[in-house]
């Protein structure tokens, strides 16, 4: 297993809409989805998308069945491989929580997003996925799946006085534990 170099905000490849998934149950994706899980356990992360490691194709990885260093006091969200997401909104309502990003290293910042959606798609099987979920399982979801249309979440934000250096905003996090 490899642990891939997270592409950072500025590179390119990460504003490019993603490919969709074409070939299901190869050695290839599942080779892919275990460097994936690997590289974002490394660095603590709550997700992946495969182009946030230059791989141009619709799939994230998300959750872990443990709480997470970085968001100790949000709820777990279980191991999920996702490919070619779609998510739809259930109803208007939004929530403006917190967010970090392992390609924005360093940096939070306050996101609006659905409060509760279903996301379907499928597993590197085939085999399709259909949820619904809301707070921080959606939330997670969201974040990566802009990743698949080029959004990083600076993008999101509507109030700048809510975004900043992570050291400072939440001086409980250490500096291993955020990048």
């Amino acid at each position: 297993m490899t642990i891939h170099t997270i592409l950072k905000m500025g590179d390119p490849r990460l504003l490019r809409v993603a490919q969709p998934v074409t070939e299901f149950d190869t050695d290839a994706l599942h080779l892919l989805v275990r460097d994936m899980f690997e590289t974002m356990q490394s660095v603590n992360g709550a997700g992946l998308a495969a182009p946030q490691i230059g791989v141009d194709l619709q799939l994230v990885i998300f959750g872990s069945g443990e709480r997470n260093p970085r968001y100790p006091d949000r709820p777990v969200v279980p191991p999920t491989v996702l490919l070619n997401p779609v998510i739809m909104p259930l109803g208007d309502e939004e929530d403006e929580d917190w967010e970090g990003c392992l390609s924005v290293p360093g940096l939070r910042g306050k996101v609006p997003r659905w409060s509760r959606i279903r996301y379907t798609g499928f597993d590197p099987y085939g085999d399709p996925i259909d949820r619904t979920v809301e707070g921080f399982h959606a939330r997670v979801v969201q974040h990566e799946c802009d990743h698949l249309i080029g959004k990083l979440y600076p993008m999101r934000v509507r109030d700048f006085t809510q975004f900043g250096c992570t050291e400072v905003l939440f001086p409980d996090i250490s500096a291993n534990e955020d990048d």
